[in-house]
């Protein structure tokens, strides 16, 4: 790895003399800001592989996006080679179709251990996921602007849960978003769930194409034939998430990945927009 040019691609200016939470802090908002959650290798007939040197070549030279299993990866590498000590982590997402969970290595999270606390990181989840690295410390709300998360502890499980759009306190109605443990899991568990992402009727990345990113005023996706814009409210005032949605022709995508995402393929792109099947496992 090319510390500097991934420090580069994502945007980091900050010196980088010890690990600590400020650096930890500007390195994983940076990532989501620069770099895309996106399932568009399989969909431009690929197949992602996890192997770190073909991911970083993909997201740092070919300035790419990826899914958890490729951006979370390469987060682990480069704040490893940064001096923190990380452990990859296994999730599983609650469907919002079936309201059950996905199976284990469903989702790739990292967990920073710094200075006697613990981090959890995700660079690699998409509209819902978080911009700051949450504590792993507390099961109190954690506020990141409009928003509010909290990770709950229950017989061993870890909960991730968001009050969506909203910050309600306490008594607001919390929303899982994923479960975890802090077993140490490697690179290769996560190769079977990789392939079945893209390759199963029961995953939204074989069913869709998709493209989003953080902006620092709220978020852009790109899915099938859509480009959906979505504008957060600012702290300081109330307000509503406001969302405007421009269909796209076939004609139009390739531009607009490359206008409003940096991203070029290098094989033609095939939109898709499918209804996800509910899978018959349930967990």
């Amino acid at each position: 790895m090319d510390v500097e040019k991934y420090l580069s691609r994502i945007g980091f200016a900050g010196p980088v003399a010890a690990p600590n939470l400020d650096v930890l802090r500007s390195v994983h908002i940076s990532h989501l800001l620069s770099v895309p959650f996106e399932d568009l290798t399989q969909h431009s007939g690929g197949r992602v592989q996890l192997e770190l040197p073909l991911l970083y070549n993909k997201v740092v030279n070919q300035r790419r996006g990826g899914f958890c299993y490729e951006n979370n990866s390469l987060l682990s590498w480069l704040l490893s080679e940064l001096g923190f000590q990380v452990t990859l982590l296994s999730g599983q997402v609650k469907n919002f179709i079936t309201g059950c969970y996905g199976p284990p290595f469903d989702h790739l999270i990292v967990m920073v251990s710094l200075d006697g606390q613990r981090w959890l990181c995700d660079v690699g989840f998409g509209s819902s996921g978080f911009s700051a690295p949450l504590s792993l410390e507390t099961s109190g709300p954690q506020v990141q602007g409009h928003r509010v998360y909290r990770i709950r502890k229950e017989t061993g499980m870890y909960f991730l849960e968001w009050q969506k759009e909203e910050n309600r306190g306490l008594d607001g109605e919390w929303t899982n978003i994923y479960k975890f443990t802090l077993e140490s899991r490697c690179l290769e568990d996560f190769t079977e769930m990789c392939q079945y992402h893209q390759t199963s009727p029961h995953s939204i990345f074989f069913c869709k194409s998709l493209c989003t990113i953080l902006k620092p005023n709220g978020r852009l996706a790109y899915i099938g034939h859509r480009l959906i814009t979505t504008t957060f409210p600012t702290v300081e005032a109330e307000g509503r998430v406001e969302t405007t949605i421009r269909e796209l022709e076939d004609e139009e995508i390739p531009g607009v990945l490359a206008e409003k995402f940096g991203i070029v393929l290098k094989s033609p792109l095939i939109p898709k927009d499918e209804a996800i099947t509910p899978s018959p496992v349930m967990y």
